[in-house]
């Protein structure tokens, strides 16, 4: 079949939710059923959750950004950049690519998984001063950063400047912080080894939020298992505080406490991606509302899953619970992105869709070394068997054989030689923070996706 007379399905967001669906597409569709189109600004799907082992030099940043381009079966054209608005009545969505250009995509069907983006509060100078954790440049810029402070301490005469140097500041005690955390604080640990004239007591990690409890979905016992050990190794945890101001050399706590710092690193959660925010339709805490088929009420051809949609939880309501969407976790989101990639493929050969159901495998945190909770399936772990477990069930999630590979080397490597603390170059003249990752001012009201898509029809712009 002709290419225009072919349905486009056009997929926002190359995420666990936004691959999987890609790669079922391209499996059970023909290549003449349907033209497929991906829009992501890195042709390669980051497997967020071993973030905080990039950091912390445990595993190289190559090693956890799987290629869009291996697959054997890869037919999907991949458009570089963000979507940053969608006109749901024209069908059209609006591209702005790597190079800053504004395009026009039309499509037939569109698949929205464009995740989220880091939660932040109107705290003055937080922006400006924090880093996130939540892209690969982040993570290997942070990596820099810490040994950059190491450096820059065992330079400096003035004990003030080595203080602010030495003390780092993480602020959200769920998985994302907790890890953080606890993968840095072993690597300025290790570190501060190859530094003789560095005191080690003058190194300092915070862990704050505002919450009552770390990492309160584990249940109380591993929670207190998992403060115990970042606590035995000197990590100062804080609960029921937030920032109240940050600035360049020091950060206020709102308990009162001023801590000079150079390094703060904002991971308090995370929000839908502002691309839900151009539809004009119904939303649920900000993530798009649809049904348990992750279709769009009101709009054929539209669906929605992972991080920026609230899909009903099926699981929980058969158990009385009312209104229970699913969590944002990865392991929803992969399995989101089959069922959605089967009820588009239900929807284009007119066939009953079908709704989405998985009943929680459990949760993994990897603190470092030995050191890990896990819950498998609600069964308890703490220490070696849990990492195991933790790490066993990220090795088996890891998308190519090549990924997995190159993540066992690394932790090989890593277990035997260690470190050797080399800063890689992205320390710049212009130091780079949590506004400058994300790019969260780059999307359009609904009312400015209307006016451009009127006013440029459905073309390229």
């Amino acid at each position: 079949m002709d290419n225009v007379t072919r349905p486009r399905i056009l997929v926002v967001g190359a995420g666990f939710a936004g691959v999987e669906c890609v790669r079922r597409l391209e499996r059970r569709l023909s290549a003449d059923e349907a033209e497929i189109t991906l829009v992501t600004p890195f042709a390669y799907q980051l497997y967020l959750p071993l973030l905080p082992q990039v950091a912390s030099g445990v595993l190289t940043p190559q090693s956890i950004a799987l290629s869009l381009r291996r697959s054997r079966k890869y037919r999907t054209r991949i458009i570089p950049g963000g979507a940053v608005g969608v006109d749901l009545r024209a069908k059209v969505c609006v591209i702005r690519t790597i190079t800053d250009e504004m395009i026009d995509e039309p499509y037939d069907h569109i698949v929205l998984a464009p995740g989220s983006v880091t939660r932040t509060f109107d705290i003055p100078g937080l922006t400006d001063h924090a880093f996130g954790m939540k892209t690969l440049a982040e993570a290997a810029y942070i990596r820099d950063h810490v040994i950059t402070q190491l450096d820059l301490a065992d330079a400096s005469q003035d004990p003030a400047e080595r203080a602010s140097r030495l003390q780092f500041v993480v602020v959200g005690g769920g998985y994302a912080g907790t890890e953080t955390a606890a993968c840095l604080q072993l690597l300025t640990h290790n570190a501060v080894k190859r530094y003789p004239r560095l005191d080690p007591g003058l190194i300092k990690w915070h862990l704050i939020d505002i919450a009552p409890k770390l990492m309160p979905e584990l249940g109380d016992k591993l929670g207190r298992s998992a403060q115990e050990v970042l606590r035995k190794r000197g990590i100062d945890i804080s609960l029921g505080v937030s920032i109240a101001k940050a600035g360049a050399e020091e950060v206020t706590f709102t308990d009162g406490r001023v801590v000079p710092t150079r390094t703060l690193i904002w991971t308090a959660g995370v929000v839908a991606s502002p691309l839900i925010g151009t539809l004009g339709a119904e939303t649920v805490r900000g993530r798009l509302a649809v049904t348990s088929k992750m279709n769009l009420p009101g709009h054929d051809g539209v669906f929605a899953l992972g991080d920026a949609a609230a899909v009903p939880d099926e699981v929980k309501a058969a158990r009385g619970e009312e209104g229970a969407v699913c969590p944002p976790t990865a392991q929803h989101a992969m399995r989101q992105g089959k069922v959605v990639a089967d009820n588009v493929i239900a929807t284009l050969r007119g066939q009953e869709l079908r709704p989405y159901e998985h009943k929680d495998l459990g949760l993994v945190v990897d603190l470092g070394g030995t050191d890990a909770v896990s819950k498998p399936l609600g069964i308890e772990l703490r220490g070696l068997p849990a990492q195991v477990v933790a790490r066993g069930y990220h090795w088996s999630a890891l998308r190519t054989g090549v990924a997995k590979a190159r993540v066992l080397t690394n932790w090989t490597l890593n277990a035997i030689a260690g470190d050797d603390f080399v800063r890689t170059g992205f320390q710049t003249r212009r130091a780079a923070k949590l506004k400058d990752f994300e790019y969260t001012d780059a999307y359009l009201t609904p009312e400015q996706v209307r006016a451009r898509v009127e006013g440029t029809g459905t073309g390229s712009g």
